[in-house]
């Protein structure tokens, strides 16, 4: 039965139906985006949806089906156990992207003969035309970084690993307009970030720190001896491991130790202009390193002593480094700073002290199991109590849009992806397009704003009235019935309970199946978890 006949009740009067039901909807969502309407579901039912929200991109027919049939318990096993290897209908799909078939040397390698073509030629016109073709090469070879992003959000089977692959791109944020970072972003994400994305923190730190974009783009890349850049240091203490210096995470370090971190730091870097390993005397020669783009150059590192955050570091080359990530990543501030983060993006802007405080202490006695502390979080009696509350965690862009998608495309593989780009774009969460290295925020104060809510249901009509474009290419005609399928048996059976009276109302003046859709996703319900 189409949702839009189920949900009919007679109406009277008014407004046109289309434009009540949006103006309801919309105006719902205006005033409640972060609460739920009375009468919503508070079942055992809507509760499980709500964990299986939280632990994938959002519940389809395939991961509800999986979470009944082997309990919480068993459905987080599996997540955090999947193999990282795509499977083969998305591996063939990611691998059809024409910009991926080469690792980054090759890209910087090809960018970097180009320039040299650019410069012989003979006038000013011929040189700006080929630049200009450069530079859309570089966006395309980005826009193909965001379509493995978004094929692996939105297919996956392993959904916890990508959503905490989001999370520590976040976490480790590099801003693809700086340099030329926007061609190191492939492999980034692809050897730094997702193989370590359940792994150790230590490692995935370690990984961070070797990772050419990162270098270049927080200026370790030219920090040397005698020219000591401490960016990179200050951000590697505040942002990505222990937090603010006297912050509520713990952390006590001082501008002391950022400069001691910094000259441990000196000397990493890389080499993006092709050039043979430096000359260096027999005493050093053993200590250089490279490995793809990445280089620590001894000639440029400060071999002193140094103490950091009280712990002294003898004198060793790139060891020193090593030894530095070993003692941040086992700092109890950095366990709490880490937890603290992980419980706000997944459950509640303001997460609970005491489940914080078991994950710090998961994160410890694990040595930064970043997956034990997450099976923690999951199977907390605190995340079910917040699950039930009518104050949930409000969907980021990113969720809302992988989220939509899901629900509405299910089974039915995107083969043009620019629209959905373009909607985190117009949401203001581009991948890749945070300026500062803080990344983008979790919290519900960034994105419940009223310009922000008109956006999302003018995203919600455009996904809601058919195909977008989205299928553009893929050999068949665009059916507009294909889409309209959240009136499924998924809706029929745990979404259809979450929903309020509002909701429900609206629903119930859709005179077509584009506004029903368009109204269950523009709905205060839909923009939480």
């Amino acid at each position: 039965m189409n949702p839009a006949q189920h949900s009919r009740q007679p109406r009277r009067g008014g407004l046109a139906p289309w434009r009540a039901a949006a103006a309801l909807a919309l105006a719902a969502c205006l005033a409640a985006c972060a609460q739920v309407p009375a009468g919503a579901g508070g079942s055992a039912a809507a509760t499980d949806l709500r964990w299986l929200n939280t632990v994938t991109y959002g519940a389809d027919q395939a991961t509800l089906g999986d979470l009944r049939r082997l309990g919480r318990k068993g459905f987080l096993d599996q997540q955090l156990t999947l193999p990282l290897a795509d499977p083969p209908e998305l591996a063939a799909a990611i691998a059809a992207l024409p910009n991926l078939q080469a690792d980054a040397a090759a890209q910087i390698q090809a960018a970097r003969d180009a320039r040299q073509r650019i410069d012989a030629l003979p006038d000013d016109d011929s040189k700006q035309q080929a630049r200009q073709a450069l530079n859309a090469q570089g966006r395309e070879i980005e826009a193909d970084a965001a379509r493995r992003h978004l094929l692996r959000a939105l297919y996956s089977p392993a959904q916890l690993r990508e959503q905490m692959t989001w999370f520590w791109m976040n976490h480790f944020n590099v801003y693809s307009g700086k340099g030329q970072v926007r061609l190191l972003l492939a492999d980034y994400e692809e050897r730094a970030i997702r193989p370590h994305a359940l792994g150790r923190f230590r490692d995935l730190l370690m990984a961070n720190v070797t990772a050419p974009a990162m270098l270049v783009y927080l200026d370790n890349a030219q920090s040397s001896a005698n020219r000591i850049n401490e960016n990179y240091a200050r951000e590697l203490m505040e942002l990505h491991t222990m937090g603010v210096a006297g912050g509520p995470s713990g952390s006590r370090y001082t501008q002391q130790d950022v400069q001691e971190l910094a000259r441990v730091l000196t000397g990493v870097g890389v080499n993006l202009r092709g050039t043979p390993p430096p000359r260096l005397p027999p005493a050093r020669a053993g200590l250089y390193r490279s490995e793809g783009l990445f280089e620590f150059n001894p000639a440029r590192h400060d071999f002193g002593a140094k103490t950091l955050l009280g712990q002294r570091i003898e004198p060793a080359g790139f060891d020193e480094v090593a030894r530095a990530v070993s003692i941040l990543a086992r700092e109890p501030a950095t366990a709490r700073f880490i937890s603290v983060k992980l419980a706000a993006y997944f459950i509640a802007d303001n997460p609970p002290p005491a489940l914080v405080e078991r994950m710090a202490q998961t994160f410890t006695r694990t040595d930064g199991d970043i997956a034990a502390v997450l099976r923690t979080l999951f199977l907390a009696p605190e995340l079910d109590r917040q699950l039930a509350a009518p104050m949930r965690k409000f969907k980021d862009p990113m969720v809302y849009v992988v989220s939509s998608m899901r629900l509405a495309y299910e089974g039915r593989p995107v083969t043009n992806l620019r629209p959905v780009m373009n909607w985190l774009n117009q949401l203001g969460e581009p991948l890749y397009g945070h300026v500062a290295p803080d990344g983008y925020p979790s919290s519900e104060s960034a994105w419940a704003s009223s310009g922000q809510m008109v956006r999302r249901f003018e995203i919600a009509r455009a996904i809601g009235s058919g195909p977008a474009g989205l299928f553009a290419g893929d050999g068949a005609r665009p059916r507009g019935a294909r889409f309209p399928m959240i009136g499924n048996k998924l809706y029929y059976d745990t979404i259809e309970a979450t929903l309020g009276p509002a909701t429900r109302a609206a629903l119930a003046q859709a005179e077509s199946q584009a506004e029903w859709n368009t109204m269950l996703l523009g709905s205060p319900e839909w923009m939480q978890r």
